[in-house]
């Protein structure tokens, strides 16, 4: 029964007063209800935590103390995990409808899939109705991340048990740690994906990886390095074929009139 399954699902937030709502309620309001809402602050000094405490103790389960980073913050999150299976939502991130976490649970009803993948699309932080950039994934063959590409981490889920056999997130990279993360589970360790080829997440514009040219630039660098760290040779037009893959998720945004 697919309804045994239980789902944890991670926040790490840290001074998210204005958008934490709208992810934990996003959490709440989904159909599905064998799920555990996981919420890792990192010692925030805003309302984040009064905010979070609004919501009943059986919604969401708050862990708040300094941590190393985001990266940090999710492997504590992970230890504390319950569920059957584990996803991450940012405390900037939404899901698509109510049905998101059901549809994941089926997924997973096949017992031979160790994780699946979907769509994200980057709103505007001020007008959520405002599509900016459409991340279009794909299904996954060998060769892709030697290329540079990688699915949206917010819509990852995996079976909990692969965190216990392949490991966590590797904390030497701090930006693309979640890169380094389903590489060396997907490309190395050959985990079972599967593809769901619409929107599940929408993410607020804005995220840490994407904040200045710098940083750009720095998670370029690590993500190479990762690519590197795992024995997987990378393309000879590796930097390129990534600016072209999201300068087309900014040009080239897929049909998308869903309401949300």
């Amino acid at each position: 029964m697919t309804d045994n399954l239980k789902v944890t699902i991670i926040t790490v937030c840290f001074n998210s007063e204005e958008t934490i709502a709208d992810t934990i309620k996003s959490v709440i309001s989904q159909n599905y209800s064998n799920i555990e809402h996981i919420v890792v602050d990192g010692a925030s000094n805003d309302k984040t935590l009064e905010i979070v405490r609004m919501f009943p103790d059986n919604e969401v389960l708050i862990v708040s103390e300094p941590d190393r980073g985001i990266y940090d913050a999710m492997n504590k999150g992970i230890s504390l995990a319950t569920g059957d299976i584990v996803g991450f939502l940012n405390a900037d991130d939404f899901y698509a409808d109510d049905n998101v976490i059901q549809e994941i649970v089926n997924v997973f009803s096949d017992s031979t899939i160790e994780a699946c993948y979907s769509d994200l699309v980057y709103v505007d932080k001020d007008n959520i109705n405002t599509v900016v950039r459409y991340w279009k994934s794909r299904h996954y063959r060998d060769g892709l991340f030697s290329k540079g590409w990688v699915p949206p981490h917010p819509t990852f889920f995996t079976r909990r048990e692969l965190y216990d056999r392949l490991g966590d997130f590797d904390l030497t990279f701090p930006i693309a740690a979640d890169f380094e993360l389903m590489l060396r589970f997907i490309a190395c360790n050959k985990v079972k994906t599967h593809y769901i080829p619409h929107v599940t997440v929408h993410m607020r514009l804005g995220g840490t990886s994407n904040k200045s040219i710098k940083n750009i630039i720095r998670q370029n660098i690590e993500i190479r390095k990762a690519i590197m760290k795992n024995g997987i040779k990378t393309s000879v037009g590796f930097y390129s074929c990534r600016v072209v893959d999201k300068l087309t998720q900014y040009v080239k945004k897929p049909k998308y009139d869903r309401e949300y």
